[in-house]
């Protein structure tokens, strides 16, 4: 029977700063993994998705600027888009594992299974650990309609060699939007269909009906109140039927959420509760079982299932595994981002919680699509609703922009370290630019 110290279950973001910050601390650590070494981001998620949005950025710049220096907008080359994703991903999970292999961390390739509190099995060896951390993460989730087979993930679409010329994509929440901002930058005609009229809830209502008027207008198309009964295959295309509609398409993808991966685990038989939403954990990120933790995406939580947030829980189970701290973990204001076109942000106290507690909120909204910094380069929206408290201290804020990731970071530095006006005022920053704007915001 093997022994560690520490047996970490899955090898993306979260399993890796675990690993690494373990072993740095003189503990002996195994990482198990059934499939990419490296995990979702950076293999089929947020690293390629972001790569391909890039020429969806390229695009936009040139688009702005349409008689004012260019006279067209290229489409995007898929192609040759693809190909330069694939020298970001091809080589991820094996130099994600070789990582672990030089700094002396033991790998192990397959599918584990908990046979008791302090035990797994996996490949027929029996493994046992003082604790264990369980990262394994989350997988899209299929829409459960008859034809459900004849439906494609954004993994699928993340790896497509030929961008078709019609796709339907079903969903309302980021996914669906970055989707298709990348697939109408290529020149598809791509339909976006969600079952009520609320897409993006998490987000503030007006800067959505706002973004969604931007994608309107490069020719995204909306379908609302459409509860997909059916997928039907017809010769080489696919149709979407529901209620109120019809829809034919070359392809039809499911971005309608994502589900732990918790199969196989048998977390009964360490005493581990789980979910539809994730395992459940206490405020150390202890299972109900002490010696057994739960980190990332895997996690059932209210904070958003991002990369940063699963390296902030590793890096404080490290704390934990280690005496470090004996702490509840303290999540800081975390910003969210629709990688669309334009971007979409948010960060701290919602526009929904200021409006329910006016004795304790303002909000404050500004249209800047006038402000030189947007100006310059012809941006057609740039607007922001920031969220003060009653010490005029900012602690929460929305943006729609194409600098909305850049801009919701400096927000976020804002909140966390209580910037006030006269604090920025305090700081040149580099003109024209997100940062030096701060101070007419805040």
């Amino acid at each position: 029977m093997e022994k560690y110290d520490v047996v970490i279950i899955g090898a993306g973001p979260a399993g890796l700063a675990a690993a690494y910050g373990l072993k740095a601390a003189g503990k002996n650590v195994a990482v198990i993994e059934n499939d990419l070494w490296g995990g979702t981001c950076p293999n089929r998620g947020c690293d390629p998705k972001k790569v391909l949005l890039s020429g969806v950025e390229a695009r936009d710049k040139v688009a702005q600027l349409h008689g004012k220096g260019f006279k067209t907008a290229p489409l995007v080359n898929w192609v040759e888009l693809q190909a330069f994703k694939e020298t970001f991903t091809t080589q991820v999970s094996e130099n994600s594992r070789q990582g672990l292999v030089k700094a002396e961390i033991q790998t192990i390739e397959g599918t584990p299974r908990f046979i008791a509190a302090d035990q797994i099995q996996v490949n027929q060896a029996v493994i046992t650990a003082d604790d264990f951390i369980i990262a394994t993460g989350q997988r899209p989730k299929l829409l459960d309609v008859p034809g459900k087979d004849h439906l494609l993930t954004s993994s699928d679409f993340l790896s497509l060699k030929q961008m078709p010329e019609e796709i339907a994509i079903i969903g309302g929440g980021y996914i669906a939007f970055e989707l298709a901002s990348i697939a109408n930058a290529t020149g598809t005609k791509v339909h976006v269909i969600h079952h009520n009229e609320r897409p993006l809830k998490a987000f503030d209502a007006d800067l959505v009906a706002d973004f969604i008027t931007e994608l309107q207008q490069k020719g995204i198309i909306f379908h609302f109140n459409v509860a997909t009964k059916e997928i039907v295959q017809k010769q080489n295309r696919y149709t979407l039927q529901a209620n109120n509609l019809e829809l034919p398409a070359d392809l039809i993808f499911a971005a309608t959420g994502r589900i732990p991966n918790l199969e196989g685990l048998d977390l009964a038989a360490a005493n581990v509760v789980s979910d539809g939403h994730g395992i459940q954990v206490n405020a150390q990120l202890q299972t109900a079982n002490p010696h057994v933790y739960a980190i990332g995406d895997v996690v059932a939580k209210k904070q958003p299932k991002l990369t940063p947030v699963a390296g902030f829980e590793a890096r404080y189970v490290v704390q934990q595994l280690t005496g470090t701290t004996t702490a509840a973990i303290s999540y800081p204001p975390i910003p969210t981002v629709v990688y669309g076109s334009p971007k979409l942000a948010a960060v701290g106290v919602t526009t929904v919680e200021a409006a329910q507690q006016p004795d304790k909120y303002k909000l404050k909204t500004q249209d800047l699509t006038q402000w030189f910094s947007y100006h310059r380069t012809n941006d057609s929206i740039a607007k922001a609703t920031l969220i003060f408290d009653k010490q005029d201290l900012l602690v929460g804020a929305s943006v729609l922009s194409y600098e909305a990731d850049t801009l919701i970071n400096y927000l976020t530095l804002a909140i966390t370290q209580k910037l006030d006006h006269q604090s920025l005022l305090q700081l040149i920053m580099a003109y024209p630019t997100a940062a030096s704007d701060l101070p007419y915001l805040i």
